[in-house]
């Protein structure tokens, strides 16, 4: 049996299981381990290259929670050597098993993690009865180990965004690199210093401020002061979702206005705000019967200088685009429309980088695909602090190897 043990849970020489104790009552196997007379030790640590071996100068008695057998919890147990070195230096050598938290072992730490992006911690630790504080302090220490060995020299395109850390006024900006799809970066707050925290740890992962070319984000003043001090060669574009937003926000108040007068518009609201291949039939038909020219509606002349404003980002070039951005703001600011003229002037304070995106071609519609996730992390942090918010964001959107920390760890 001891045998058939020792294959399963992958453990050689020297070490060999030494006995197995199973209790039915409490539902939990004991496996215990020992070493074998005689053997020696390499200490591996960098301060000693050598790669000189020494036998056991004393022990330790060790215990570590392991995956489970079938339903029962299953320990492992050892006496793990201390060696002396030559200056006289104690040295404990944890065995090959021995995870990064005390008292695990890898292959149960990799499975915590996995689960964990996958459940709520709270309900991983009602089902391995292992306690909330543990399950954060195991993920936290793989986070910040995987994030030590990132390197961005080669990050050179990213897009930020702002997102609610819990209800509130309590916010976190992500900074993604767009070219390879992943949070690098998440800082507490919304102003133009999460750009400074940025850039600072950006220099301590091989990167430089000046490297970076090309940022995407939304309109906020301070996102654009902390770019234009703090990341000198960078060329903004205001992301197209977040324009057509202010622009859809601008057709909503129209609505409003015009639909305290005219019943027609009672319930049209989402047949006039919803892009036109999002329509069920009932609304298509409802905004085809609003667009009569003969009604001579605002909010469906709202709808259009929106409609058109879509239609500016299949222009050939940036020359056309420009031009044509030109007569859109033309329109807009002669509708009589007062949101849509204020929605236009919005854009025009941020004409160039509007216009960036013809040459950039980056939009934050990854982080926008990335807000349902983002939200599930703060499903999995909830009642937690904004700190497990941050380490959920990191475990699910950042794509970390940990199989660099831990060989039993999936990779990415």
């Amino acid at each position: 049996m001891e045998d058939l043990f020792q294959t399963a849970l992958g453990i050689t020489a020297p070490w060999y299981i030494e006995s197995l104790k199973f209790n039915v009552e409490q539902s939990r196997l004991d496996v215990f381990i020992n070493f074998q007379r005689e053997t020696t030790f390499r200490d591996n640590e960098e301060d000693d290259p050598s790669g000189k071996e020494y036998k056991a100068y004393d022990t330790v008695q060790k215990e570590w929670r392991h995956m489970n057998f079938f339903q029962h919890e299953c320990y492992l147990h050892a006496r793990v050597p201390r060696i002396k070195r030559n200056g006289g230096r104690v040295r404990l050598i944890p065995p090959p098993w021995s995870g990064k938290l005390s008292g695990f072992t890898l292959l149960f730490e990799a499975f915590l993690i996995q689960m964990c992006r996958s459940m709520p911690v709270h309900h991983m630790s009602k089902l391995t009865n292992v306690s909330d504080y543990r399950l954060w302090t195991l993920l936290e220490f793989y986070v910040d180990a995987a994030r030590f060995d990132e390197d961005y020299s080669e990050l050179h395109t990213v897009g930020m965004d702002e997102t609610s850390a819990a209800r509130g006024h309590d916010y976190i900006t992500l900074f993604v690199d767009l070219e390879e799809k992943k949070t690098v970066f998440v800082t507490d707050g919304k102003g133009s210093e999460t750009v400074k925290d940025f850039t600072e740890d950006l220099q301590e992962h091989n990167g430089q401020p000046e490297q970076i070319k090309q940022v995407s984000c939304d309109m906020p003043p301070a996102f654009i002061k902390g770019i234009r001090e703090t990341l000198p060669k960078a060329e903004i574009t205001f992301d197209k979702f977040h324009i057509i937003k202010i622009i859809n926000e601008a057709v909503g108040s129209v609505w409003r206005e015009e639909a305290k007068t005219n019943p027609l518009l009672t319930g049209a609201r989402y047949a006039l705000l919803k892009n036109e291949n999002n329509l069920t039939a009932k609304q298509k038909t409802i905004r085809d019967s609003l667009s009569l020219p003969s009604l001579n509606l605002k909010s469906v002349k709202a709808l259009q200088i929106r409609e058109m404003f879509q239609q500016l980002y299949t222009a050939t070039n940036k020359e056309d685009f420009e031009s044509k951005l030109k007569k859109w703001y033309f329109w807009a600011t002669h509708s009589r429309l007062e949101p849509v003229i204020k929605a236009a002037k919005t854009i025009k304070r941020h004409w160039d980088g509007v216009l960036n995106w013809k040459d950039s071609q980056i939009n934050n519609g990854l982080l926008k695909g990335l807000n349902s996730v983002i939200q599930a992390a703060k499903r999995k942090a909830r009642d937690y602090k904004k700190p497990h918010f941050k380490i959920m964001v990191y475990l699910l959107t950042g794509k970390q190897d940990f199989t660099h920390v831990n060989k039993s760890c999936l990779p990415t």
